[in-house]
């Protein structure tokens, strides 16, 4: 099969969708890899890097999409990325379809094959190829929820773990998952006063056994979440329900009453946000202030330490890579019921009911569509 990797054009994106060593990996497998010029300049990969590992390095990503049986990419192709695609050409990257039409409505009208990565499954359930993205903004939004906390960034002037004599910060993080896991490390770890809030019990009683009496658990109610937000310093949005839009559980209301220059720091921005107030932001201009609250809700968050991300996501995704490009899309979807799951659109219809549901849209099972 040939691989095509074109550079990411979303705004302060600097990671790729695959690293020289993956490249050779593949190679290996006697497959062919094409890479736009540039593609790994960001996180100090040549071009020169690549073709070593036997790629050939080409000048546009016209050529790439032109070629290439299947695109491996970081995020959701932009407009003028999903008008190059072509039926039975196989997208495999992040899309983030619940909240983004115009991009569903584009992989639809090309007929390729767009898997997500952030609904492939595990077998035990878990999401194996965003729990390394979650895992990093998890660790990102404490510190950038420090920083936003400063006042030359208009917060409030606090510094989260506080001084021997004077209150630490008060962290709220809505989520328990991988990303509210690791947030509540980071901001545990600067000494910060650390509330989780999740409604799976199981979960709050595995953090409990994890971090002990440094973390406060609570059951997620309105009651609860009102609160705990309103009297927090920095609120940490780390909700998920895979593949599907966010549920918006920080009203305005909340956010009006928090006091001027608390910090509102929205992981699930990608699935549209879990605040009312939130709207997305990039690396170049993060934050807005709203109601008095400073919000960071960056869609792309791990693109600010793309290196380390750009690793971390590789290998998570190689082998579901090789597969695609060992067996073809078919057999590979085929015999592996959980990257299945991340089978979003083929062929101009909807195979995720989260999606369809969003959109208003019909829905078809994948089984169906391949004929299983």
């Amino acid at each position: 099969m040939l691989v095509g990797v074109p550079k990411e054009i979303k705004v302060e994106e600097y990671r790729v969708g695959l690293v020289p060593a993956s490249v050779r990996e593949l190679v290996h497998h006697g497959h062919q890899v094409i890479v736009e010029t540039g593609a790994g300049a960001g996180i100090g990969f040549a071009d020169e890097a690549y073709r070593a590992a036997g790629a050939e390095v080409v000048d546009t990503a016209a050529e790439v999409f032109a070629r290439a049986d299947m695109i491996v990419k970081v995020k959701e192709p932009q407009p003028s990325e999903y008008e190059m695609l072509r039926k039975d050409q196989i997208l495999f990257t992040y899309l983030h379809l619940a909240p983004d039409l115009p991009q569903t409505r584009g992989l639809m009208e090309s007929g390729c094959v767009a898997i997500a990565y952030e609904t492939v499954t595990s077998p035990n359930g878990g999401l194996p190829l965003l729990s390394p993205m979650s895992e990093v903004a998890g660790r990102m939004s404490v510190q950038v929820g420090a920083h936003c906390l400063e006042k030359e960034q208009g917060g409030s002037g606090m510094l989260l773990g506080g001084v021997p004599g004077v209150a630490a910060a008060r962290v709220v993080i809505i989520g328990g998952g991988v990303s509210g896991t690791n947030a509540a490390r980071m901001a545990m770890g600067m000494e910060a006063h650390v509330t989780v809030i999740d409604k799976n019990l199981e979960r709050l009683y595995a953090l409990d056994l994890q971090f002990g009496p440094m973390l406060n658990t609570i059951y997620s109610t309105v009651d609860a979440i009102e609160s705990h937000v309103t009297g927090a310093d920095l609120v940490i949005g780390a909700v998920l329900v895979p593949g599907a839009a966010a549920p918006k559980l920080v009203t305005r209301d909340m956010m009006r009453r928090m006091r001027p220059g608390s910090v509102f720091v929205d992981i699930a921005i990608d699935q549209g946000g879990c605040a009312e107030t939130s709207r997305p932001t990039t690396h170049a201009n993060p934050t807005y202030v709203e109601e008095g609250v400073v919000h960071y809700c960056v869609t792309n968050m791990p693109g600010a330490v793309a290196r380390t991300s750009t690793f971390a996501l590789n290998n998570a995704t190689l082998p579901f890579v090789l597969a695609l490009a060992d067996k073809g899309y078919r057999q590979a979807l085929a015999d592996d019921p959980h990257l299945r799951n991340g089978l979003n659109v083929i062929h101009g219809q909807v195979t995720y009911k989260a999606v369809a549901e969003a959109h208003d849209l019909p829905y078809t099972p994948a089984e169906q569509v391949l004929g299983l």
